[in-house]
């Protein structure tokens, strides 16, 4: 089986599966991999004796592939993330140090299986959101090496892109885990603030600072967001987040007034933005960005600039060590007192108020994640002025405390790469996942340079210890029997359809009125649009067995391949009842709205 081009998680999986791959072996194939590859996107690579006692170990704890949830997967770490061994440089050698522990996440990945192949370029100290502040180069876009790669995680971006690892940490202060993502046709995931533990992470901004993911698809970016979060008692700024889940169907998704939209000249990405609206489903809804606008100006043009004066002046570095741009946006700092961040602390508690007002409106927020990439040329010529057009729809996320996905959305006609971004509230993680996955596979843009690769289905966990049910006809939001589902503490996880072999029959003297899903081998036709919700153990039980005959609880098989535990009619209903399944499903049959938009989930019930 020979190593694939892009080595998502399911990729490492089968070539182990196969028998022919070992991680020594996959290990040995990705380091002439990265030697192919540009020398800039790592800045320190691990050693051959690191990696054989790393797999050693690995081996000797997990002796098969299936014992552990990374088992033998490759990834990388950005360094200003602390790995143990290897040093730490935030793209400065004056800071250099050999740090002598893992970062939490970094460890708790480790402790999952995966094998960490070296420390990625950035734009120095995180400052910026292009990835061409760094004395160790530049990386650029894989599309187009005249372009920049994005940043500050410029080389985490670039090597999950480029194939040589499965995924990698980044950080996100101001938008460097969604900007690289966008700019390489990739996935980001950006966690409600304190969700990972920033023990070991170098800060930038520490009241802001996350520590985000680069992956290939949503399914691999939520397995890995799944492993590395969790509270930290070391870290300050660490919370214990519950998970929120998203209001029923349809949702009402924010997107920018006309007036609101900037691109800076590229206009293919406006259509490409539009597009991804018009693709959502859901509801659209108007949002006033001017709000959320001033909350991001206040991250660069406000006195948190100080904050990242306080953390380099921890450093220890010499000023005329930086990169002239990093130096003069750090310096800056210096020009803002005590008085100063009381007010814009005011300020920002007032704009919250403003930014709620326009929440009450909507349910997620859909924006595009930067308005366009530059030449490297380009940004060299004007760092500061295009370094703050990249970061205009993603600088206010961490001062809200907001979750984020970022993911592809298309391509302009000159083959760059466009993306788009979910934004929900702290603790949205999960639920944002469905959303993200559909807005992914119905861009029909591939992953990364294979502009033809189908995402792999996405596993929903479901929230704490609920279970998965696919919901058919009554119990659908918004129909006569979905209030049952919500007084058990039910939430919806996203719309699904089934796999084609199922047909629908309205089931007669029904009230109110139900339909029968019948599976049917053999037969092929639309398949049928269903809902997935979460129920706490206790209440689908109860929920179950109330079910009238001839219904019942049974594995359905979604489009997508995976299996949930649904409504399931049994088959001799067809024989008198009325066909239905022309409708794709009960919501069009009954005429209350255009059937919703419907994400290929691989759910688990």
């Amino acid at each position: 089986m020979t190593l694939p081009p892009l080595i998502g998680l399911g990729a490492v999986r089968d070539l182990y599966a196969s028998g022919a791959w070992t991680p020594d072996g996959l290990v040995a194939a990705l380091s002439q991999r990265i030697d192919a590859t540009d020398p800039a996107v790592f800045i320190t690579r691990t050693p051959p004796a690191m990696l054989d006692a790393a797999i050693a170990a690995l081996v000797a704890r997990a002796p098969e592939p299936n014992s552990l949830p990374l088992w033998g997967v490759p990834f990388a770490v950005k360094d200003n993330i602390d790995v143990a061994g290897l040093p730490t440089t935030c793209a400065c050698p004056d800071y250099d140090r050999l740090p002598d522990a893992d970062a939490t996440v970094v460890a708790k990945l480790v402790e999952a299986g995966a094998i960490m192949l070296g420390k990625t370029n950035l734009d120095q100290f995180a400052t910026g959101l292009n990835g061409t502040r760094s004395p160790y180069g530049a990386p650029r876009s894989v599309f187009n090496d005249a372009y920049i790669s994005g940043g500050s995680s410029s080389g985490s971006a670039v090597a999950v892109a480029a194939g040589v690892v499965s995924f990698a940490l980044g950080t996100d202060t101001a938008g460097s885990g969604r900007v690289p993502a966008a700019l390489n046709n990739i996935v980001g995931i950006k966690p409600t603030p304190g969700l990972f533990s920033t023990t070991g992470l170098v800060p930038a901004c520490r009241s802001l600072d996350c520590i985000t993911v680069f992956a290939l698809s949503v399914a691999d970016g939520g397995e890995v967001r799944r492993l590395a979060e969790g509270f930290d008692e070391a870290d300050i700024y660490s919370r214990a987040i519950p998970p929120v889940s998203l209001p029923a169907w349809p949702l009402r998704i924010g997107i920018l007034r006309p007036e609101d939209r900037e691109f800076f000249g590229e206009e293919d990405n406006a259509r490409l933005y539009e597009d991804a609206i018009a693709r959502a489903g859901g509801e659209p809804v108007f949002i006033d960005y001017a709000p959320f606008r001033e909350v991001a100006a206040l991250l660069y043009n406000g006195p948190w600039v100080a904050e990242r004066l306080a953390a380099f002046e921890d450093t220890g570095v010499p000023e005329d060590a930086l990169d002239p741009s990093v130096r003069a946006i750090i310096l800056e700092g210096r020009s803002y007192n005590a008085v100063d961040a009381f007010r814009s602390a005011y300020r920002l508690e007032e704009l919250k108020r403003r930014c709620a007002e326009q929440w009450a409106k909507v349910d997620v927020l859909l924006l595009p994640t930067t308005p366009r990439g530059y030449t490297v040329e380009a940004m060299l010529a004007a760092p500061i002025r295009l370094n703050s057009n990249l970061g205009l729809y993603t600088n206010f996320f961490n001062l809200l405390g907001l979750a984020g996905v970022a993911v592809p959305a298309g391509f302009t006609t000159g083959g760059l790469p466009f993306g788009v971004t979910l934004a929900g509230p702290g603790g949205s993680d999960e639920a944002l996942l469905a959303l993200a996955d559909h807005l992914h596979r119905s861009a029909d843009c591939g992953i990364s340079t294979d502009r033809v690769a189908v995402p792999p289905p996405l596993s929903l966990r479901p929230m704490t210890d609920h279970l998965h049910l696919a919901v058919v006809g009554a119990h659908l939001s918004g129909m006569a029997l979905n209030p049952e589902l919500v007084a058990l503490g039910g939430a919806l996880v996203g719309p699904a359809c089934t796999a084609s072999d199922y047909r629908l029959f309205l089931l007669p003297d029904t009230v109110p009125a139900k339909p029968g899903l019948v599976h049917e081998p053999g037969y092929d036709g639309p398949g049928m649009a269903v809902e997935i919700w979460s129920l706490p153990p206790a209440a689908y039980g109860a929920f179950v067995e109330a079910i009238p005959a001839p219904l019942g609880i049974g594995k359905i098989r979604l489009a997508d391949g995976g299996m949930v535990s649904g409504f399931l009619c049994e088959s001799w209903v067809g024989a008198g009842a009325q066909e239905i399944t022309a409708f794709g499903g009960w919501r069009a049959f009954v005429g209350a709205g255009e059937p919703p938009a419907t994400y290929s989930v691989a759910a688990s019930g």
